[in-house]
């Protein structure tokens, strides 16, 4: 997996989102995010977006955590859009990232869930080291 630092300006995102965890995703059969990257590519969600910046770019955060990885935390999938001012379609979240430096993280194409399951795990143990050897754990 290739691993690249970033630096990102703030970005306006419109799409849809689920909320899920940890454990639920290690299981295929209650998983949450497969279905929700389903219905957004399947039902051509994306071209309900408004002020859409480069369709066909798709854009997923993790956000809303509720403790460390392993509780409850938001799964949000959509396009970066230029303005809020049109109206939200319905069923359709919105979130703005920071500005900020953030690790890029590219995967080898692999059918779903399981290049999203391969990479956290790959992600977790990269984060492990890395906390260990700063004295972080």
């Amino acid at each position: 997996m290739q691993q690249t630092l970033i630096e990102k300006p703030q970005i306006k995102l419109m799409g849809i989102c689920v909320r899920t965890s940890y454990k639920n995703e290690l299981d295929k059969m209650t998983g949450n995010i497969s279905p929700c990257v389903q219905r957004y590519f399947h039902g051509l969600l994306f071209e309900k977006i408004p002020n859409r910046v480069k369709p066909g770019t798709t854009f997923c955060a993790y956000t809303n955590y509720e403790s460390d990885y392993t509780g409850a935390y938001t799964y949000f999938i959509g396009e970066e859009v230029s303005s809020f001012e049109s109206s939200l379609p319905e069923g359709f979240q919105i979130l703005t990232t920071s500005k900020q430096q953030y690790v890029k993280f590219t995967t080898s194409p692999a059918p779903m869930p399981d290049v999203i399951i391969n990479a956290w795990q790959y992600i977790w143990i990269v984060g492990l080291n890395v906390m260990t050897l700063t004295g972080y754990i």
